[in-house]
């Protein structure tokens, strides 16, 4: 999304590339927390971070009555 603009470049070599050092964390955090605390087995398989469609999430809601 960023990483063509100018702006995003200068950061990221002043900087680092913080964004993709904090999915990382994320995901190892994500990780550790899925070796303690194991999903129920009617939880849907675990995805990337924002891989998961709209359609998928609102249809795991519940509807309120």
């Amino acid at each position: 999304m960023f990483q063509e603009t100018p702006i995003f470049q200068r950061l990221v070599s002043e900087r680092g590339d913080i964004p993709t050092q904090v999915r990382g964390e994320a995901e190892r955090i994500r990780r550790d927390l899925a070796a303690i605390i194991p999903a129920p087995a009617s939880a849907p398989a675990p995805t990337a971070v924002g891989a998961r469609p709209a359609q998928q999430f609102l249809a795991l809601r519940t509807p309120a009555e």
